[in-house]
């Protein structure tokens, strides 16, 4: 297979022809407040239900500011701009087809709703004046409520009725989008209004005064309280859950850690929020908060909370069914998100003190605060033990390759490199990579969907090129099979970055449900594999990367022929190639994280 020449081909764009109509539609009128909002790009599989927008991105807009990213799947559009605005903290654009597209793409809209990240995702309808369908196709591509259908995990929607009306939607969806807590929001546009000819354009508004707000912070007299409580506790805890990706920011809740001699807990499902080599740091980022970090929750007497996700499963799993013992700080804007219709808010922690504000800018009112009061006068936490950073064992060359050897080979393939790590697999562990700067590591999904692996490494790499950063991705088998698409995307659009599979052939986190049920019901354990693993035959993903124009490496099975393979992918990502790496890994986690994944906490 011809390989493409990174280094001489163009950026990827695709320029059209210049056009000279000078007809208006209302399309145009659209596209151009799209454009007004500064997005660079916009992810989209095309259909016919805005084939007037799509017109007008290319004629009248030239494919420029936003350039389009063209999608073989919903699911994978909706993925990149999720993985954008994991890096940038900012909106992009995604666009789907009709009530047909937005089904599609309706798990990567969950998955940025639970992530509270912003997205602006735009749809389309057929014509809502039935004399103007055409026969069957527009029929069945119109509803009545479009966005009733993700209703439920946006944070706005709307189907304006006059192309005047469309541009004051798309202004109020990106600053509804970006103002916290952020999320995803929806405007429909019908087909009919995008096709409607113009005399003239509408007068555009001055799109600096549609911004989104500041982030908020406390009172003077709430950051003193917490600063109080903080500072006369013997063993503070903060746990620190959705924060910024700004350095200023992430030295600022260094200093706030320090001030008030607190120890910090960060989430593995999130971003990374405080460095993995600092004192404070009380233990490995977990899913789940057990083992050392569990300790040191049931142990604190006062908890600063920083937008956590799930407070109340961290106490019930901690605590099980003793009362809360020490003094709750809870720093969070979530609740005004908070609906019916899914739990993704999980339980009511109990709290002392609410601050209904921004974390960073909260962190860092408490920290002024706690300053202004003489900072800790007495050490805090007597006789407690930095935790121990488990080493790695490494096996014999011709022997198979676990998970955290797989950790090890990939942290010796990318030294003295700046990386990205996008994500990672359910039999990941805190431990495993070292975290010193807010980019180092972004987390999970959100919505748990399976799938969403590529579709978020694409947009995150996206968003990281030109900074220095390598991206990197170790991804589930099962999730790369499902979203492996977009790998055409990165390879068209020239979007480099590593991904690597952590191949074990298997559902796996479903083999030890059906292992946990054999052995309550007194049923073969030995059975637990039957409709889980992919196995007669074993799928190939190197083949699948390469079918697709990226350089694929493997399978790779035995831990000798590891770090060679690693090697190569690593300064192939680095010419500008989309990398991707199939290891056969042995199934299996933690022996913590395999107890927290397979049974709720508390259970």
């Amino acid at each position: 297979m011809k390989k493409v020449d990174f280094a001489n081909e163009p950026q990827g764009i695709e320029k059209p022809l210049p056009s000279e109509g000078k007809t208006h539609w209302g399309s145009d009128a659209m596209a151009e407040a799209i454009r007004s909002l500064d997005i660079p790009y916009v992810a989209l599989n095309p259909g016919s239900s805005y084939r007037g927008l799509h017109d007008s991105l290319v004629n009248k807009l030239g494919n420029e500011r936003p350039q389009m990213l063209l999608c073989l799947h919903e699911e994978a559009a909706v993925a990149i701009a999720h993985g954008w605005a994991k890096v940038t903290e900012k909106p992009m654009l995604a666009v789907v087809h009709a009530n047909v597209g937005l089904m599609h793409g309706s798990m990567a809209v969950y998955n940025a709703w639970c992530d509270r990240t912003p997205l602006i995702l735009l749809g389309a309808n057929g014509p809502q004046d039935a004399s103007l369908r055409r026969p069957w196709i527009d029929w069945i591509h119109t509803t009545r409520d479009n966005g009733a259908f993700i209703r439920n995990f946006t944070k706005w929607d709307d189907q304006p009725a006059s192309v005047g009306a469309a541009y004051e939607s798309i202004l109020r969806a990106r600053k509804i989008a970006a103002t916290s807590p952020k999320g995803p929001t929806y405007v429909v546009l019908d087909v009919g209004l995008q096709e409607t000819k113009l005399d003239a354009p509408p007068a555009a508004p001055e799109v600096k005064r549609y911004l989104p707000p500041a982030p908020v912070g406390p009172s003077q007299q709430q950051a003193e309280a917490a600063a109080k409580i903080l500072l006369e506790a013997e063993r503070p805890l903060i746990l620190m859950g959705r924060v910024s990706r700004s350095e200023s920011d992430w030295a600022e809740r260094i200093k706030l850690a320090e001030t008030l001699g607190a120890v910090v807990l960060t989430d593995l499902k999130l971003a990374a929020a405080f460095p993995t080599d600092h004192a404070l740091l009380g233990a490995p980022p977990g899913t789940y908060s057990s083992g050392v970090g569990g300790e040191l929750v049931k142990t604190a007497d006062a908890i600063l909370l920083l937008d956590w996700v799930d407070a109340a499963g961290t106490f019930k799993s901690t605590y099980k069914n003793e009362r809360v013992g020490a003094t709750i700080i809870n720093v969070s804007l979530d609740q005004h998100l908070h609906r019916g219709w899914a739990m993704d808010y999980q339980g009511l922690p109990p709290v002392d003190l609410q601050i209904m504000a921004d974390t960073d800018p909260a962190a860092a009112a408490i920290r002024a605060a706690a300053q202004k009061l003489g900072g800790r006068k007495k050490p805090s936490w007597p006789n407690r033990k930095p935790f121990q950073r488990q080493q790695v064992a490494m096996g014999d060359a011709a022997g198979s390759i676990a998970v955290p050897m797989l950790a090890s080979a990939m942290q010796q393939a990318v030294a003295g490199r700046t990386i990205s790590l996008i994500r990672h697999p359910l039999s990941w562990a805190g431990h495993l990579w070292p975290m010193k700067h807010p980019l180092d590591h972004l987390g999970s999904d959100g919505g748990g969907g399976v799938g969403s692996g590529p579709g978020t490494t694409v947009g995150a790499a996206l968003a990281l090129r030109g900074t220095g950063r390598l991206p990197v991705a170790i991804l589930g088998d099962g999730d790369f099979m499902m979203g492996n698409s977009a790998i055409w995307t990165a390879v068209h659009y020239r979007i480099p970055f590593l991904a690597v599979i952590a191949n074990n052939r298997s559902f796996y986190n479903d083999e030890l449900h059906q292992e946990r049920m054999a052995k309550e019901r007194g049923r073969p354990v030995e059975n637990k594999w039957i409709g889980q693993q992919m196995k007669g035959p074993e799928i190939d993903f190197a083949q699948i990367a390469s079918a697709q124009g990226a350089t694929g490496f493997g399978p790779v099975t035995k831990l000798g022929d590891l770090a060679g393979t690693l090697e190569k992918a690593v300064k192939a990502a680095e010419a500008g190639e989309v990398a991707v790496v199939d290891v056969r890994v042995e199934p299996g986690y933690d022996q913590a994280s395999s107890a927290a994944i397979t049974r709720a906490p508390g259970t």
